[in-house]
């Protein structure tokens, strides 16, 4: 077997077929992919040696991102949506980029919730805590957990409700994207307002947005709602990563048994209905709604927890998928004897 062949986990296409050239033959590998994978270097590499029968591979595991469609330094905007509240949306955008940071990426996180803002908590920043302002026109960005993140939160007193219109509330957004220095990013993760209405058209239109990420429950109302979300990406040219089914079962803390709470197989349903991958399942957990309340999302309490590892394989997942939709930057891999 030749190392062009091998499948990539996450694309169902070759390396070959992606781009990745074999330089040299041997057992030790070194392999730059155009996701990161930190997490996955270990079980790569059994599968690996598996695939070219060796006994063992040594693997240097790299990444770099695709040149993508950004603006500025910021590589790629991923958008974190769903067709309405309740369906831990938020949630799911503070792990993913944590997840990806964990992965070893350069992440931004942008709260573009401006009515009901919640980064600020979920992420521990402290209430009133202000972003600087350089050269008299950028926020600078406040770091959380190895984050570079921005919110209206950072902006007005917690209890101040946004009583704006449309207009007001999308220039705002505007402000918050293109006016923070956001420096070199890989990804820049986009938590975005329930629904379907002005900011989403804005941030759909206005800014260079390389893939969504739609979260339901499997109710039956949710997966309505996200249908709504994934049409409304198709007709402004927004590619869906895929969808992520959230509150997916409750897994008895005592015997382990699972529960679903909210019905079964939903968000399958919908990816296999408008052909999008199932990025992921995740749990309806206590500790998750606990961590995130208290400023210390999962990914960020403990990475290699079994939920962390969830949000770790679904970032990865939708972070292949931009680089499989772009394919901007042929990965490349050289091998050399031991």
């Amino acid at each position: 077997m030749r190392i062009e062949q091998f499948t990539d986990p996450y694309l169902n296409r070759t390396w070959g077929e992606l781009g990745v050239r074999a330089l040299s033959s041997g057992h030790r590998v070194s392999a730059t992919l155009g996701y990161p994978a930190a997490g996955l270097a270990a079980s790569l590499a059994d599968d690996l040696a598996g695939f070219l029968d060796a006994p063992s591979i040594a693997l240097d595991l790299n990444f770099k991102a695709p040149s993508g469609r950004g603006f500025g330094e910021v590589k790629h905007l991923i958008a974190v949506a769903s067709g309405k509240g309740g369906v831990g949306k938020s949630t799911t955008a503070v792990n993913l980029a944590l997840a990806l940071e964990r992965e070893g990426a350069a992440v931004g996180l942008l709260d573009a919730d401006i009515y009901g803002p919640s980064q600020g908590m979920m992420l521990g920043v402290a209430s009133g805590r202000r972003p600087e302002v350089k050269d008299g026109k950028f926020f600078e960005p406040i770091k959380a957990w190895g984050l570079k993140t921005m919110s209206m939160s950072f902006l007005v007193d917690e209890n101040t409700p946004m009583v704006w219109r449309g207009p007001m509330a999308t220039g705002a957004l505007q402000q918050l994207l293109g006016q923070t220095d956001w420096g070199a990013l890989d990804y820049l993760v986009v938590d975005m307002p329930p629904g379907t209405g002005d900011i989403q058209l804005t941030l759909s239109q206005k800014a260079p947005v390389s893939g969504a990420v739609i979260v339901t429950t499997p109710q039956d109302i949710a997966l309505l709602d996200a249908r709504k979300g994934i049409e409304m990406f198709s007709k402004v040219d927004i590619p869906v990563l895929g969808v992520v089914e959230n509150m997916s079962f409750f897994a008895c803390p005592e015997c382990g048994a699972k529960s679903e709470v909210f019905g079964g197989g939903g968000g399958e349903r919908v990816a296999v209905e408008f052909g999008v991958p199932l990025l992921g399942q995740l749990p309806l957990a206590q500790d998750i709604r606990e961590q995130a309340d208290g400023g210390r999302p999962t990914v960020a309490a403990d990475a290699d927890c079994a939920t962390a590892l969830l949000y770790r394989d679904l970032a990865r997942h939708a972070a292949a998928r931009i680089w499989s939709l772009e394919s901007a930057t042929a990965p490349t891999i050289q091998m050399a004897d031991d």
